[in-house]
């Protein structure tokens, strides 16, 4: 599959077979694509759909139609999908096959077969277990489970949170009566943490991340918008509101000394991806709540009130657009920092990518794209073009 537009054009690898197996997928699978629709979010599910013609022919499909009944497009295969920008590959998706869908057709060749898929946070999310992790705290907890699942060539990054608070055998055990993503999520919560699986850097391989909302690192690319020939997005809308942010003012009875000690945490805390921080502007107009902090020492009480307020500063600034894959010349990473260009001074400068729509079919390829930060103006004044 390719498209026109930079030196060897645009072109998709795609790996599938029962998991935790993928291999290439046949020149005659690749052919019957009529599309693919992958969405990698922050927020929900990330997941894919694939659609193939899988109408009868001729007398050696009286059976069956192609592809119905091929072991590598069962539920629970696995499948791995690379975009190639001339000889850079760039690995979009990596996640196993939840649901099919088969409509025959009426006429010759018009039957359809979907695949339905989840990212491999659904591996992680298959067995619900009961365990303790004695003398663990959450940063080693995420380490143990992303090093549980090698068959997905799974390494963990995992970043320890501002507040660590070790626990004492004698004082507590943590338990988990979950599946190994839900205790993950649950113990990002506690942080204003994130944690997702990011495929690549090669294909089968996986990071698995838990950390801050915006991954540190060196940004993508930059995208340019309203800058005639060197624009590669369109359609672009921003949406302000403030009207989510919150603070919070409550007290806790700490569980060593029993001295009632009061929590607030007011503004933001995140690292900023602009200039001047919504929270700050609107101080004293943002709603306020209190938070449950019964059997939390101090340390405890304080970073579940500040995951609180970080949560509710996430979606102050959201920018929806297409980028025109040729021109941007690479794949969106959800998930990670990027520079907009050309918008105006208020608005320019990094955000983190949110959700990334990739839509794949035969000669053409788009991403549309939802982009986040809390607050306005770039941090520089002169937002680099690379």
């Amino acid at each position: 599959m390719s498209i026109l537009g930079n030196i060897l054009g645009v072109r998709m690898n795609l790996l599938i077979g029962p998991s935790p197996v993928a291999l290439p997928a046949p020149m005659e699978m690749l052919l019957a694509i009529d599309e693919i629709e992958i969405l990698l979010s922050d927020s929900a599910e990330s997941g894919f759909k694939m659609v193939l013609n899988t109408g009868r022919s001729g007398p050696f499909d009286f059976l069956e139609a192609p592809f119905v009944a091929d072991p590598r497009l069962q539920v629970g295969a696995r499948v791995i999908v690379t975009m190639f920008f001339d000889f850079t590959p760039n690995v979009i998706f990596d996640g196993l096959v939840t649901k099919r869908h088969y409509a025959p057709g009426e006429e010759a060749r018009s039957g359809k077969l979907t695949l339905l898929g989840r990212d491999l946070s659904f591996e992680l999310d298959r067995e619900e277990k009961r365990t303790e992790h004695p003398a663990m705290d959450e940063t080693m907890i995420a380490t143990l489970i992303g090093i549980s699942y090698p068959q997905f060539g799974m390494l963990p990054m995992v970043l320890p949170p501002k507040v660590v608070d070790p626990p004492i055998p004698i004082d507590r055990v943590p338990q988990q009566n979950c599946s190994d993503w839900a205790y993950l999520k649950h113990m990002a919560r506690r942080h204003g943490y994130e944690t997702y699986v990011d495929p690549g850097p090669l294909p089968g391989m996986n990071l698995l991340y838990w950390g801050p909302p915006v991954r540190p690192g060196i940004p993508q690319r930059a995208m340019t918008v309203n800058s005639g020939p060197a624009s590669d997005a369109y359609d672009i809308d921003i949406a302000h509101s403030g009207e989510e942010l919150t603070v919070v003012e409550s007290s806790v009875i700490d569980r060593f000394t029993g001295v009632e000690t009061p929590v607030l945490a007011l503004v933001n805390s995140q690292s900023p991806l602009g200039a001047v921080p919504e929270s700050v502007v609107r101080f004293g107009q943002t709603r306020s709540k209190s938070i449950l902090t019964s059997g939390l020492n101090m340390a405890q009480a304080m970073a579940r009130a500040q995951a609180e307020v970080d949560e509710s500063a996430r979606d102050v600034i959201r920018v929806t657009g297409t980028l025109d894959s040729t021109r941007y010349n690479g794949a969106l990473k959800a998930r990670d920092r990027i520079d907009l260009r050309g918008v105006g001074l208020t608005y320019d400068g990094a955000y983190k990518v949110a959700e990334v729509r990739h839509r794949i079919k035969p000669g053409g390829y788009e991403q549309g794209f939802v982009l986040r930060r809390s607050e306005t103006l770039p941090l520089s004044p002169l937002v680099r073009a690379q």
